[in-house]
């Protein structure tokens, strides 16, 4: 190879680097949580996603067993910190979910429950970047991650008791 060649490569690399630079910082990339993305970055951010699951979740099991006790449990974190953006029993999005890009699946509608156990225990302590999932590591325990990722898992069969639990909670407008 010439040095021409190395030259240009180099030369060429660097005017995608200050392209994408002035792209971003000229405001051409739009910023708000209410400008839907493009193609380029829906691509980038579910590759991402799928690839660093594969690898982080991938044989991850529920420590716990779905049982009536953890089910209820799971159910009342649920409300507390997930159904303002995922919904209550009524499968309807509230105000605050509204507003979110990508809109957030309201659960009683677009179940998980085919996704496996480690990769909704997943999504729940590490959230979702660019989508407004927050990571809940730093605020729950692990046990309390794992009974809503059962819950999640689990809620198109919930047994009696913790049934009549979910269904008791409506989703605020």
């Amino acid at each position: 190879m010439g040095k021409g060649f190395v030259l240009g490569f180099v030369a060429a690399i660097a005017a995608l680097i200050a392209a994408g630079c002035f792209f971003v910082t000229s405001g051409a990339l739009q910023a708000g949580q209410d400008s839907k993305p493009g193609a380029l970055e829906k691509w980038a951010a579910k590759s991402s996603l799928k690839a660093t699951i594969r690898r982080e979740a991938l044989g991850l099991k529920a420590p716990l067993q779905p049982t009536d006790e953890n089910l209820t449990a799971g159910i009342a974190l649920y409300r507390t910190h997930c159904q303002v953006c995922h919904g209550g029993s009524d499968g309807v999005a509230s105000s605050v979910a509204k507003g979110l890009t990508p809109n957030p699946p309201q659960l009683a509608k677009e179940g998980v429950e085919d996704d496996p156990e480690g990769e909704i225990y997943w999504k729940v302590a590490h959230g979702v970047r660019f989508t407004g999932m927050p990571a809940f590591r730093e605020s729950l325990s692990d046990r309390e991650m794992w009974q809503i990722a059962l819950v999640a898992k689990h809620l198109d069969s919930l047994p009696p008791g913790p049934r009549s639990a979910w269904l008791a909670g409506k989703t605020a407008p």
